[in-house]
């Protein structure tokens, strides 16, 4: 069987295809990343030459490039990670946001259902079993106060141009289940960390910067909270809910580890005075800045439906994830 992955090359992309082709000994990939400022190559070094993998360079949003490959590789199943994704870069350039995340989707969506069915709610022979699977963000829930989870039934209330795309982008996959029967599956995770991440993602910028010796930037008083999720959790969690989810369900995948920001920077402080000591702590270089317009305060998600339907469950809490990627990015950044 032969997948479509698209964007591979970015962050989480890049970390499940080594993973997947790992453990599906009998899965082809096809990876199609347009290589934009958030994927790189050299994140897929360890696959570049098996033969089971194969990359395109290319856009989501080529319907022509799109049916060229679902005809060559015959597809039978999409896994779509591939999106505009950094905040702060959609508050500048929102259009982009838009193209990629809800036309690139609806194209690619577009195209298998041409490939795989004859009529709603009909298959071509051969194609009962397909799957297209969608990834997504618990920013489309909007922002939680200080108590409460978002679950799968959480309204949507995007605040920012990038989780409004991903909304339209999820209610896009939506419709084609209801209205053509297609076999999707989306999941909705929390804010993923760990090796391969783009440098000017939080985790990594607080590193890089410690290192440097710079100043470490945190947005407003620090207090904004997140559910952070290590990556390679994240990885077994789609794999689960691609083969296993319910055809037209939504999963959300979170890691229970509810931490703010100024804990983040703490805890990595404390990690690279430890293991990268020098005369004064990295905690002297924090520096406060001005928060960026429509920060959400609080995003935290209830993993019990992909826990208790699939048995997927987080191998790793903070803290134990928090140290593999200090020291990843430690080795990047000082080899």
């Amino acid at each position: 069987m032969t997948l479509l992955i698209t964007g591979g090359a970015g962050f989480i992309g890049s970390n499940f295809i080594p993973y997947f082709l790992k453990a599906h000994q009998h899965v082809n990939i096809v990876n199609i990343d347009k290589l934009t400022y958030a994927g790189a190559l050299s994140n897929l070094r360890e696959v570049s030459d098996d033969k089971r993998y194969t990359f395109v360079k290319g856009d989501i949003c080529d319907r022509h490039l799109l049916e060229a490959l679902f005809k060559v590789h015959d597809f039978k199943g999409v896994i779509h990670f591939a999106a505009e994704s950094h905040v702060d870069n959609s508050i500048d350039k929102p259009d982009a946001f838009i193209k990629t995340n809800v036309f690139g989707t609806f194209t690619l969506l577009d195209v298998a259902k041409m490939y795989w069915m004859q009529a709603p709610h009909v298959f071509k022979k051969g194609y009962e079993q397909c799957r297209f699977h969608h990834i997504s963000t618990d920013e489309v829930y909007g922002s939680l106060g200080n108590t409460g989870l978002f679950t799968e039934e959480t309204a949507y209330a995007p605040n920012s141009p990038y989780s409004a795309s991903k909304a339209s982008s999820d209610f896009i996959v939506r419709s084609y289940y209801h209205t053509y029967g297609m076999p999707v599956v989306t999941t909705n995770c929390s804010n993923n960390y760990g090796p391969k991440q783009h440098d000017e993602k939080l985790i990594p910028t607080v590193i890089r910067k410690a290192l440097l010796g710079d100043p470490i930037p945190v947005y407003g008083d620090g207090k904004n909270i997140r559910d952070w999720l290590y990556v390679m959790d994240h990885c077994k969690g789609i794999d689960l809910a691609f083969y296993k989810g319910k055809g037209g369900e939504t999963y959300n995948i979170g890691g229970k580890n509810e931490r703010d920001n100024l804990y983040i920077v703490n805890t990595i402080c404390d990690i690279l005075d430890e293991i990268m000591p020098k005369e004064a702590s990295y905690k002297e270089q924090i520096s406060f800045v001005k928060d960026r317009p429509g920060h959400d305060f609080r995003y935290a998600i209830d993993a019990s439906k992909i826990e208790e339907e699939l048995g997927w469950k987080a191998d790793e809490h903070f803290e134990t994830g928090i140290r593999k990627t200090v020291e990843w990015y430690v080795e990047k950044y000082t080899t």
